[in-house]
């Protein structure tokens, strides 16, 4: 297949874009690079702007026979969501619309959409699949639950064919270190804890009284190389699971949880050197957290997690070196 991965340049969408390389699939990648690098479009077909601008999108079609479209291009930092929503409304939902007017008006009918696990309501024991009842808790979150909403209604009236895979909390980088996280002072908590690592300051736990086994959110860390391979999978299935509904979910993630404290424990397990950890409360839009049970991605697309945190831990830390080397810092 001829897949066109929009945010393609970003940390997820390039490790999306090398697993399909790998599967034997060709790229195309749309990225405005606010937040991309054009590092990591590596010899890849490249095209630079926005993802709604219609006659760009008119362009990528017209000289590329793309067979499925990849959409990774959002805005994704909850607190900043929180502070500005209506900048994350048009950028993740609106832009989102005009991406699928021009798919229809260009004959394409597949898309595969990066979602988010944060839409799920929290239940007692922190556990979700796909069933589970939906209430995001933050403007970023509510953004991936209306383009869900969106995909399914556009699916049912035309002849697109979408799917959704909501992910969990991806960390690591490619096992390859072709591509990894890309900011250098990321937001997500396995960042955070690797700043302070490097910078010998302390690291904050931010909220120690959720009703979790141990007062920390709960997370279901998955490997960025097993989300990019459940992409690759959901894209290889995509026509097979959509042939009685036109719309479909899919959680990715390991179907484990872990706790904050925990990962601490497995940072400092896999580092060797303790953590300077304090508590504060939740940041805006924060929520207890959520891991998946469902084997809904196993039964239907083959796939499965293979990697563990500790994995993504090592990882993330083995790019820090080729970071320095690729991007400069």
């Amino acid at each position: 297949m001829r897949i066109l991965i929009t945010g393609g340049a970003g940390y997820i969408g390039s490790t999306v874009g090398s697993a399909c390389e790998e599967a034997g699939h060709e790229v195309v990648v749309l990225d405005d690079l606010s937040a991309g690098r054009r590092e990591f479009v590596r010899d890849r077909k490249f095209y630079q702007g926005d993802v709604a601008d219609q006659d760009l999108l008119d362009r990528v079609f017209t000289e590329n026979q793309i067979d499925a479209v990849v959409h990774c291009a959002a805005k994704i930092i909850v607190p900043e969501s929180v502070d500005q929503p209506l900048a994350y409304y048009e950028n993740n939902v609106a832009k989102t619309i005009k991406l699928l007017q021009a798919m229809a008006r260009n004959g394409v009918n597949r898309i595969l959409f990066s979602s988010s696990a944060s839409i799920y309501a929290t239940d007692a024991e922190f556990k979700v699949t796909e069933k589970s009842a939906l209430d995001p808790g933050s403007p970023y979150a509510t953004t991936k639950f209306m383009v869900e909403f969106v995909l399914r209604d556009a699916a049912h009236a035309s002849d697109l064919k979408a799917l959704s895979l909501r992910y969990f909390n991806p960390i690591g980088s490619d096992p390859k270190l072709r591509t990894g996280q890309q900011i250098e002072h990321p937001t997500h908590v396995l960042g955070k804890m690797i700043d302070a690592w490097l910078d010998k300051t302390t690291f904050t736990v931010t909220g120690a009284d959720w009703p979790t086994r141990d007062g920390s959110g709960i997370r279901d860390f998955i490997h960025v190389w097993d989300l990019a391979r459940a992409h690759v999978a959901a894209l290889e299935h995509l026509d097979e699971v959509t042939a009685e509904d036109p719309y479909q979910v899919f959680n990715i993630g390991t179907g484990n949880g872990v706790t904050v404290k925990e990962l601490v424990d497995a940072f400092e397990e896999g580092t060797g050197k303790p953590l300077d950890v304090v508590y504060g409360p939740p940041r805006p839009g924060d929520v207890a957290g959520a891991y998946t049970v469902s084997h809904r991605a196993k039964d239907l697309l083959g796939w499965s997690a293979q990697l563990t945190p500790a994995d993504g831990i090592r990882d993330a830390i083995a790019w820090l070196p080729e970071r320095k080397k690729i991007l400069g810092y």
